[in-house]
């Protein structure tokens, strides 16, 4: 999802959303994320909304701590069911993101979870994954996690490699993802994931073949494999300004990505998104697809984002800010946009092209759909997919998606 979004139209006190947002809602899924914001060190790479402690102190005092967090989260859900009103949907997935999620004490994500559970339910299958640190987790910590109801957790293993680690400010121990997938499994989490970036400066092909080779060895029954993106404002970026460390450019992420669909596969996990590979339907990341699909989610904690019925909104970023509205009785939000019906047919195309059975192509114009069709003759969508009435990509037209898809919203 975008990481800025314009200021759009302000937010009201109590969160309330149009008539036209909840019209319909019963019969579309619903999802949490809850954002914990914590570190303890920023990754050179990251622009994420998160805060280590020496960056929180003197700015919000005791409404800043993790100490707290969890109680004031569950405040955000409370409004969230008040805004939502007498929805009947029980929650489909709920996703804990960061920041470093365990970095809280589990029985504080649990307790998160539980608010959700108490004001909305839980779907009878629903999916429950937090991200985890490899260093801040440990047997005893996945146990009780699993015993409060988590069943999916996401290792950040970014590389095997510890010269590219280094140049991730990655803290954790070469091997220790590893090691949690299995004190996972043996906690009985149903699905494991491991996140890989690939194309970090320095980072060899041999090295991307090593870090495949060690997650793949790992046992999980999904893989998330990502491009850096060197984002401005970063401690990387001012470190390749420098001419410290080198720029990956694109035909190396290219060549990467070939490298990894081919481990991947041979290893039996199919794409469903650009990014993501799974073992199984079953293993793919549900709570991800209700944001390729446009369903609907609660964001809450700070800078988190949500969108219902095509009203998208955004909390402020700071966590001081965002305790103090709630304390105050007031909704986080700092902004909101109503999405028009073009606004959802582009996004459509944005999202859904990049899964793996694609966007029907009556959602492009005529502009679109010559685009398509030149596409389609370039091997950049598959021709089954596309007799079928679907634009779905190739493996090159994968390399190229984002091309693709400028041409397509045409």
């Amino acid at each position: 999802m975008p990481s800025a979004l314009p200021d759009g139209e302000p937010v009201p006190s109590d969160g309330s959303l149009p008539a036209s947002a909840l019209k319909g809602a019963p019969a579309r899924p619903l999802g949490f994320y809850l954002h914990v914001p914590y570190c303890a060190t920023r990754c050179g790479y990251c622009d994420f909304n998160t805060y280590t402690a020496t960056e929180l102190r003197g700015s919000g005092g005791v409404l800043a701590s993790r100490d707290n967090y969890a109680d004031t989260l569950a405040e955000e859900v409370r409004l969230a069911r008040k805004v939502l009103g007498d929805d009947p949907r029980p929650v489909r997935t709920v996703f804990v993101g960061g920041g470093t999620p365990t970095l809280l004490a589990a029985g504080d994500l649990v307790r998160m979870l539980d608010a959700v559970r108490q004001e909305f339910g839980l779907a009878e299958d629903a999916e429950v994954t937090t991200e985890a640190n490899p260093e801040s987790v440990g047997p005893e910590y996945l146990a009780e996690l699993r015993a409060g109801g988590y069943n999916r957790i996401s290792f950040g293993m970014q590389s095997a490699r510890p010269h590219v680690l280094r140049i991730l400010d990655r803290t954790h121990t070469p091997g220790r993802p590893e090691e949690c997938v299995a004190e996972a499994r043996a906690a009985g989490f149903d699905h494991v994931n491991l996140d890989l970036i690939y194309g970090t400066p320095g980072e060899t092909d041999d090295d991307w073949r090593a870090s495949l080779e060690a997650a793949l060895g790992a046992g999980p029954d999904h893989v998330s494999a990502y491009a850096l993106i060197v984002e401005e404002g970063t401690g990387l970026a001012r470190r390749i300004r420098r001419g410290e460390v080198p720029m990956t450019d694109d035909d190396v992420h290219a060549d990467r990505y070939l490298i990894a669909e081919e481990m991947l596969s041979t290893a039996g996990f199919d794409w469903y998104e650009v990014s993501n590979w799974a073992t199984s339907d079953a293993a793919r990341c549900l709570h991800n697809e209700l944001y390729w699909r446009g369903a609907d989610w609660w964001g809450a904690g700070p800078g988190a984002h949500s969108h219902v019925g095509g009203v998208r909104w955004w909390n402020v970023k700071h966590p001081g800010a965002y305790a103090a509205a709630l304390a105050e009785g007031r909704s986080p939000g700092a902004g909101r946009e109503l999405l028009s019906a073009e606004d959802r047919r582009v996004e459509r195309i944005l999202l859904e092209l990049r899964l793996v059975d694609g966007v029907p192509l009556d959602l492009l114009r005529p502009a679109g759909r010559a685009a398509a069709d030149r596409a389609l003759a370039d091997g950049l969508l598959r021709e089954e997919s596309y007799a079928a009435g679907r634009a779905a990509l190739t493996l090159r037209g994968r390399l190229l998606a984002d091309a693709v898809v400028r041409d397509l919203v045409d």
